[in-house]
């Protein structure tokens, strides 16, 4: 059935590739899930404000909040206020006035700083429940009460018997080209890897259930251009998506270096995703168990590929900021290979299958 297979003119490949793509327009969750990534894309550059704040709640920080304080030790706070850029804090004469203020939202939050007996500071802060602007009230509080521990430690150094742990210096990297970089442009190139692998697995397991691969088997056609014809619509849709992708990413500000290796990489990893579904189809053809031996198969292959040090992710993030090195060329190289291979022994597990009747 496979002889010669690899002398034809590819006609029947792509007669068959244009009729899977052609019939994407009937895959609600497929489009569903494309139109998700397109609106991401998109709008990337309003959502990921919202998306790090998430993934990051630190970068909130500057937001402007009133605090209302009181105690015995608001001194040292207001002190503390004066270096956080974004924090005004309104002395109050004691504690009720303070939490009164806030709950007239005169002040955003109410914090009371009292010093103890053993030399220590009880600072006890109130923030809003379930309001929308709590995140920013509660990191904008962690950054007062931070430079104020701060200040103390600086003021009582000379104090101590043995000087504390010295704090790791600050990165000053922004969170949002953290986030967009190995985040949002990593998950935006490979969830076109996972359609893929999922559409072949439907595709191929719906033949079966339906009886049309028989059909089609009729038509002067091998079941390896059959396969063929499939895996090559799915492998094709991938690399445009992510380049559309790309593109709006820098249409809205975010640009992206070596976008050829990107595709490279992605179009070699979809490729053993979808000799992976392939093979699931052709050893398992119920449509169900197939989709979830899939999906447990795709979780073991981009766990352990993540695992490794300079994994698919760290690649497409490295190349994406132009800091790749040779080592990333040599993964692109060693992916294409890899999806070289595994395709080719997924065409000879299929022959051999049962799947060709």
């Amino acid at each position: 059935m496979d002889d010669g297979i690899w002398s034809r003119t590819g006609g029947s490949r792509l007669t068959i590739a244009g009729r899977e793509l052609a019939g994407l327009r009937a895959e609600k969750t497929i489009l569903l899930a494309i139109g998700i990534q397109l609106f991401i894309a998109a709008f990337s550059s309003f959502l990921v404000v919202g998306l790090v704040s998430m993934y990051d709640p630190g970068a909130l920080d500057g937001a402007e909040i009133e605090v209302a304080a009181a105690g015995d030790a608001v001194a040292d706070l207001e002190r503390a206020a004066d270096e956080v850029a974004g924090v005004s804090v309104t002395r109050y004469a004691d504690a009720g006035a303070a939490r009164l203020a806030f709950e007239r939202n005169a002040a955003d939050a109410a914090v009371v700083a009292s010093r103890e007996g053993g030399g220590g500071v009880s600072v006890v802060a109130t923030a809003p429940d379930a309001a929308v602007e709590t995140t920013v009230i509660v990191v904008q509080l962690r950054e007062l009460l931070r430079t104020y521990e701060l200040n103390e430690r600086a003021d009582r150094v000379a104090f101590l018997s043995e000087s504390p742990l010295p704090l790791p210096e600050q990165t000053g990297s922004s969170p949002y080209f953290t986030f967009t970089y190995t985040v949002l442009i990593p998950v935006l190139v490979f969830l076109p890897v996972f359609i893929s692998g999922s559409l072949v697995v439907d595709s191929i397991t719906e033949e079966i259930d339906r009886g049309t691969l028989e059909l089609l088997r009729v038509a002067p056609v091998t079941l390896g251009e059959i396969v063929d014809g499939k895996a090559l619509a799915a492998i094709a849709i991938a690399p445009g998506q992510a380049l559309l992708w790309l593109l709006l990413l820098h249409a809205n500000g975010t640009p992206v270096a070596n976008v050829p290796s990107i595709l490279a990489l992605m179009t070699a990893l979809t490729t053993l995703v979808v000799a992976l579904g392939v093979a699931i189809a052709a050893l398992a053809p119920d449509r169900r168990a197939a989709q979830f031996l899939y999906s447990i198969g795709v979780l073991v292959f981009f766990g352990g590929a993540t695992a490794v040090a300079g994994g698919p992710t760290n690649a497409v993030a490295r190349l994406a900021i132009d800091s790749a090195d040779a080592t990333t060329t040599a993964l692109i190289v060693a992916y294409v290979g890899i999806a070289a291979a595994g395709y080719l022994g997924v065409r000879r597990l299929v022959a051999a299958s049962g799947f060709d009747g």
